[in-house]
This record gives structure tokens, C-alpha cells and sequence, in this order.
């Protein structure tokens, strides 16, 4: 089944801010990861999902990160070094209830002392929620 105009406008990766032709490098991926998001991600940028390795500036990325994953603080902090300046950073943390569990306080703290702003939570699976993190150069200069 292959996409229309009408599902790209519902597609959680178009309301979450991904365009074409993006880079998006991927981090913290695992097998519990949402298959789904990743897809539609991949479909509205046009390309596949960088990985860890890749060796250039991404626009974008996209960061699975579960409570056992050590030091959010410093995950974001490694992860703004990947990043266009202007770029964003999707952290997705499992939902309440579920196995690695990342509290918003903790989040919140993290962002704010990696120098990034978060805008509020959102749903982007069954299993995920996700806050797009900027840098405060990216939030008062819309590039």
C-alpha cells in the first residue's frame, strides 16, 4: 500500500517537523524501537535513517532513549555535536508504564543543562512519547 497526500498530512513524522530531504541520523536504536515512526519518518525525508556512524552533519535526530541508557545529560550533549546548527532533536522515552520509563522532570533537567529548549511531550506510537529539543539559536532563528 503506498502512501497518499492525505496520509502525509496525518503523518506523525510531517507534525513532528521532518521535511524532505533531510538528514536524520538515528541514535539509541534497539529492537523495541517503533518500526512504524521510523517508517513514516524515512518515507516523508526521502531516504533511509542515518545510524550512529555516520560521519557528516545530520539536520535532524532522532533519539531512542530509555532509563538504563546512562546519562541523558550526556546523550543530548553528544547528540547536539551531530546537528545542523538550527537542527532539532527528537528524544522518544518509552510511555509511563512501560520498561525504561524516563520521568519529564528528568528530561526537562537534562535538556535545559545540554542547552536546549523542549516543547511538551507528544505521543508517536503506542509505546513512545517524544519532545522535539532545540537550541536556543534554533528557537528565536527559524532557519
Amino acid at each position: 500500500m503506498s502512501a497518499t497526500a492525505d496520509h502525509a498530512e496525518t503523518s506523525p513524522a510531517v507534525r513532528l517537523g521532518f521535511q524532505p530531504e533531510q538528514v536524520v541520523q538515528e541514535i539509541g536504536y534497539d529492537d523495541d524501537v517503533d518500526q512504524e515512526l521510523r517508517e513514516a519518518i524515512e518515507e516523508v525525508i526521502g531516504s533511509d535513517l542515518v545510524d550512529e556512524d555516520y560521519d557528516d552533519v545530520a539536520d535532524a535526530v532522532v533519539l531512542w532513549f530509555r532509563d538504563d541508557d546512562g546519562d541523558l545529560t550526556d546523550v543530548l550533549v553528544d547528540a547536539t555535536t551531530y546537528i545542523e546548527e538550527g537542527g532539532s532533536i527528537l528524544l522518544l522515552t518509552p510511555k509511563t508504564g512501560r520498561d525504561g520509563y524516563v520521568e519529564p522532570s528528568d528530561i526537562s533537567e537534562a535538556a535545559t543543562t545540554a542547552g536546549l529548549s523542549a516543547s511538551k511531550s507528544v505521543s508517536v506510537g503506542k509505546d513512545w512519547s517524544g519532545s522535539r529539543l532545540v537550541t536556543p539559536k534554533a528557537a528565536k532563528s527559524k532557519k
